[in-house]
């Protein structure tokens, strides 16, 4: 998202300022002064670049969903290891990014669900991209997969708090991450039951959907239900 040139740099600088101010405030308690103040700039240079607080925020929910992405994508490349240690050693990189998504994702607005909806239609891209690439199987519904998987993304965003105080860390802390990458990606990878059995029954229990009322049997819809003696 950085540029060489001036202008792309303070509008970068403007930007990673809003993100951490709105992770810390949330949208509707922070102002473009207190914005401007942590990036060194004037009020009225936020609205030349920006146009306005709202055009601020979408911004800064552009920059944030490519960017968590756009990692992933990288993931599955040949240096994903380098990548993966990169990562663990460093958690702190993604402490604004993470902070700044647990807060806008809770808010009941629109902008909320526009997040949401961005982060749906990245991951179903990135699931379209992988499938054809023979790197992840072909899901009976994508759609429905894709909605899924967003949610339990963004599980962990949301319930920080909670995931942290399960590790018994202050904070996502190299140790926390460390210990949550091998079962996780093993839960993906081989996934939880040794067989199919309740696949099998859930789709045979889809497979019986109700049929034309009948006049015979014990689950005819008309029978009555307390014949007389």
């Amino acid at each position: 998202m950085r540029s060489g040139s001036d202008d792309l740099t303070t509008r970068a600088r403007i930007r990673d300022a809003a993100v951490v101010r709105f992770a810390r405030n949330g949208f509707a308690g922070t102002s473009l002064r207190q914005i401007a103040e942590d990036a060194g700039v004037s009020a009225a240079l936020i609205v030349h670049h920006f146009g306005s607080k709202d055009g601020l925020r979408a911004a800064c929910d552009e920059y944030v969903v490519h960017s968590m992405l756009d990692d992933k994508d990288e993931l599955m490349g040949a240096d994903a290891a380098s990548m993966m240690r990169a990562a663990l050693d460093n958690p702190e990189r993604y402490g604004p990014t993470l902070d700044y998504l647990a807060r806008m994702l809770t808010d009941d607005s629109p902008a909320s669900d526009r997040l949401f909806d961005t982060f749906l239609t990245g991951t179903r891209r990135m699931m379209e991209s992988q499938i054809a690439a023979g790197l992840m199987r072909q899901p009976s519904d994508l759609e429905a997969t894709a909605a899924y998987l967003t949610l339990y993304g963004l599980g962990p965003v949301v319930l920080q708090r909670q995931l942290t105080r399960t590790f018994g860390e202050p904070r996502l802390s190299p140790a926390l991450l460390e210990r949550s990458t091998l079962p996780v990606l093993e839960m993906f990878t081989h996934g939880l039951y040794t067989d199919d059995r309740l696949l099998v029954a859930a789709r045979e229990a889809l497979a019986r959907r109700a049929g034309p009322p009948s006049d015979k049997g014990e689950n005819d819809p008309n029978q009555d239900p307390d014949p007389p003696r």
